[in-house]
């Protein structure tokens, strides 16, 4: 996902917060007196900024006036509390490979697949407008809310209110509430119908609400863009964010290949591409020992390894990373292009995922302050093992004569110092 937008970095959070567990509030806090500054925060700071959007007072009136705190959202630091204890960074490291789980793959892709034979002039109309392929679409839909069969059962404007008032990410969530009601006043949805996520999602495709007023499509063609019940509108609107952010309906979004054990697994990343040609000139192929694609030898193309020397090995294209704009994770992405392949009728992966793990986010976050401070970007430290992380690891193990696998283990992070 390129680079990281104000939208980016709201992808950023919300993989954040789906990957934190929140205890329960510790603190004692008098709730009525926190409903009653909530109260005066949606009169004194939201409704001018409301207004300066756009918003009229009925509007406003109608989608605030009787909103009460949601205490159930976790992430929550009501005023004069610190930030909540969480869990994350004990979180345990799991092989990529349990992002592929099979079973759910194998459902995903049967449902899928009557759902192109029900939707096929629906998405050939789509392909044609975006450029964007109906199998990339429906992925998505199948990723974010299972092809719309997921519950929704918050209230947006209740749910974003509460994070933009004591969320820990205030900042995010504060411009989203405005958007929302910025939705609210088109007419297209009202205030109690507009449900989202927990984390303040809307709809099927699960977007925030700036994305909706920026993105969202009326492609049924009922005078609203209805997000939550049009699946013509749903897979539209999915399909004309991907065109916004630079889908190249030319190029697919990336093949398996077969990496030589001489080449770096720490070539790896956005920052390191070259033409398909140069690619095949250090010796990768297909998985199936073919020939990179010709089509694509003079154009950039990067190598992706999410599990360095230890599984599957991809060069994608600039695709994958938009892809990644829609939520900003390699797994993510390489997950929409697996499924996308499968509907398709495509194979599954050919090459295994190895066994890795035995150790927790705290103990990666760790090891990324280490790599810092010797001077190797890690693209910060979060725990997390992003592709920054990945080179940083390979080129530890380069430097220390280690065998190169671009992902730690557990004996390599108690020994790095």
């Amino acid at each position: 996902m390129p680079s990281v937008s104000l939208r980016g970095a709201w992808r950023l959070a919300l993989i954040a917060v789906a990957l934190v567990l929140t205890a329960p509030l510790a603190q004692a806090v008098d709730r009525t007196a926190i409903e009653r500054d909530f109260q005066k925060f949606l009169a004194n700071d939201i409704w001018p900024e409301a207004q300066a959007a756009g918003v009229s007072r009925a509007t406003f009136q109608s989608a605030l006036g009787k909103v009460t705190l949601d205490w159930d959202l976790p992430e929550l630091v009501p005023p004069g509390t610190s930030a909540p204890h969480t869990v994350e960074s004990q979180a345990e490291f799991r092989s990529p490979g349990a992002y592929f789980n099979q079973n759910n793959l194998n459902t995903q892709v049967a449902i899928g697949r009557k759902l192109i034979g029900q939707w096929q002039k629906t998405l050939t109309g789509i392909e044609q407008r975006f450029g964007v392929p109906g199998e990339i679409t429906l992925a998505i839909w199948a990723r974010e809310t299972s092809f719309g069969n997921a519950k929704l059962p918050h209230s947006a404007i209740r749910t974003l209110a509460t994070r933009a008032f004591m969320g820990r990410r205030k900042e995010f969530f504060r411009p989203e509430l405005i958007a929302a009601l910025q939705i609210v006043q088109t007419g297209e949805i009202k205030a109690s119908q507009m449900k989202s996520s927990w984390a303040g999602a809307l709809g099927q495709p699960q977007f925030l609400p700036s994305f909706y007023l920026d993105y969202a499509v009326d492609f049924d063609g009922d005078g609203r863009r209805d997000i939550w019940n049009s699946v013509p509108d749903t897979l539209a609107s999915i399909a004309n964010f991907l065109l916004h952010k630079g889908w190249d309906p030319e190029r697919g979004w990336g093949v398996e290949v077969a990496v030589p054990a001489n080449v770096p697994c720490h070539l790896e990343g956005p920052e390191q591409g070259r033409g398909m040609m140069a690619w095949g000139d250090l010796g990768l192929t297909m998985i199936d020992g073919r020939p990179l694609p010709r089509i694509e030898q003079d154009r950039e193309a990067f190598l992706l390894m999410p599990a360095g020397r230890l599984g599957p090995a991809f060069i994608v294209s600039g695709n994958f990373y938009v892809l990644k704009d829609y939520n900003y994770s390699d797994l993510y992405a390489l997950y929409i292009g697996h499924l996308a392949d499968r509907l398709g009728n495509n194979a599954s992966f050919t090459a295994g995922w190895g066994k890795v793990g035995g150790f927790n986010r705290a103990e990666v976050a760790k090891m990324q302050r280490q790599f810092e401070a010797q001077g190797l970007d890690v693209g910060g430290s979060d725990g997390l093992i992003g592709f920054k992380t990945r080179i940083a690891v390979g080129q530890w193990q380069a430097r220390n004569g280690d065998k190169v696998t671009c992902l730690p283990d557990a004996a390599m992070i108690r020994d790095i110092h």
